[in-house]
């Protein structure tokens, strides 16, 4: 299993392009579902998600084809995808292949609106919480579908073709909102989505559903309403840049202090997220290029904050800005809202020599004036991610144990690490 090591305690310069989106390409690949036409998505981050959804929709009977490069495309510039769904040939999606990855349960809705039919493995538990699926189950029931589970796997039915309804989300719910979207896009009639994500990926999805002939208003807002249509052709589609991966390295600039650019991404995904690193004594500043983060070497301060439904402080990024607090001075707060068991990262941080105390949701920590490398154990996808950051800052080498996890959600870490003076290097065993 390959591990990363770490030599701490070099500050990071120069420029890191920012991948495509992976929460964003992900329900856009299970999009290209809804039509016989092909769907052709532009920078699409080369990930292992991104590989375990293509076997997926292979499974079902979606041609896939990488488009081959073009100039001034490298491994770190994504990549261009078609997916051309002419040819379904299964509407089932089994356990083996669900339980790899949770978002491909979401296939349920495309199969149902277009075919009246899917039958897909419950998807199970997972490390960060249960994530439960009754919210996609009720946004498909509003829609007219017959559901029921049968050893393990949602069967959904309809007649006649799923018809609008009113489905008003008791909480915020990306997912629910995906399928909700995909659902109501070839249903008869008018569906109203309320409390409904604003998260900018369900944004993405609505406006590559737009493209595909899809009538959608209010994506961005509380309240969506989608005027379905009998059928959908094929569009072409840019991936928009991915929110996380931008705030991760923002907060390993802020941590090891530096100056870096961050190309091809945009402020306005995560404002919330910079205005509480820029409180930390970061300077963050939009330019034509990106966003560029600078710190130099001044202390860095204490901030409070709670993880909320976009635009609030996005749960993807608390991994990231707790390492970053572990070296703040004095105490900060950080408050998990979203999911039950995402403090693991805690005990691997304190390996580091961190002082955190949890209290419930809520995770004290206490900064200290230096870290020390040692050997930790990834956890999960953002957790691994904060135990580079925190390596990066620590004195001495950091050895990163089942680094797959950052294989799912981060394209080309080392290099682009490693191109602005970081000592990281993979070793596979």
């Amino acid at each position: 299993m390959d591990r990363i090591h770490i030599t701490g305690g070099t500050p990071l310069n120069g420029v890191i392009p920012i991948s495509g989106a992976k929460n964003a390409a992900l329900p856009l690949m299970i999009a290209s579902l809804l039509t016989g036409e092909t769907l052709e998505l532009v920078n699409v981050p080369r990930l292992a998600d991104i590989a375990s959804l293509s076997r997926i929709l292979g499974n079902h009977g979606v041609d896939h084809m990488v488009v081959g490069k073009r100039p001034g495309q490298t491994t770190e510039t994504g990549q261009t995808v078609r997916l051309t769904a002419s040819n379904v040939i299964d509407t089932t999606a089994p356990y083996d292949l669900v339980s790899t990855m949770r978002a491909s349960f979401w296939v349920v809705a495309p199969l149902l609106a277009r075919f009246g039919e899917a039958k897909v493995s419950l998807p199970g538990g997972c490390a960060i919480g249960t994530r439960p699926v009754d919210l996609l189950i009720m946004a498909l029931e509003k829609l007219g579908a017959q559901i029921e589970i049968d050893g393990g796997y949602v069967v959904a039915k309809t007649k006649n073709g799923l018809r609008g309804g009113e489905i008003s989300f008791p909480k915020v719910t990306v997912g629910g909102t995906h399928v909700a979207l995909m659902g109501a896009a070839l249903a008869y009639g008018t569906t109203v989505i309320e409390n409904a994500a604003r998260e900018p990926e369900v944004v993405d999805l609505a406006e590559c559903l737009i493209k595909m002939g899809a009538r959608i208003e209010g994506a961005g807002t509380p309240r969506i309403v989608v005027e379905g249509v009998s059928r959908l052709h094929g569009a072409r589609h840019e991936v928009l840049p991915d929110r996380i991966e931008t705030g991760t390295y923002a907060m390993a600039v802020a941590m090891t202090g530096g100056d870096v650019t961050l190309e091809d991404t945009r402020a306005d995904l995560l404002h919330s997220a910079l205005d509480v690193l820029a409180t930390t004594g970061t300077e963050v500043t939009s330019t034509d290029k990106g966003i560029r983060i600078r710190r130099n070497g001044a202390g860095i301060a204490a901030v409070d904050v709670t993880t909320d439904p976009f635009p609030g402080f996005p749960t993807d990024l608390q991994a990231q800005f707790m390492a970053l607090m572990t070296l703040a001075k004095g105490r900060s707060h950080i408050r998990e809202t979203i999911f039950e068991n995402r403090f693991m990262h805690v005990q691997e941080l304190a390996r580091l020599g961190a002082k955190i105390r949890l209290e419930g949701d809520l995770a004290v920590v206490e900064g200290v004036e230096r870290l020390k490398g040692a050997p930790v154990m990834a956890t999960d996808l953002r957790a691994s991610v904060s135990l580079v950051i925190a390596g990066l800052a620590a004195e001495g080498e950091t050895q990163i144990n089942r680094v797959y996890h950052l294989d799912r959600g981060f394209e080309a870490l080392e290099a682009k690490l490693g191109r602005c003076g970081a000592e990281i290097r993979r070793v596979r065993t």
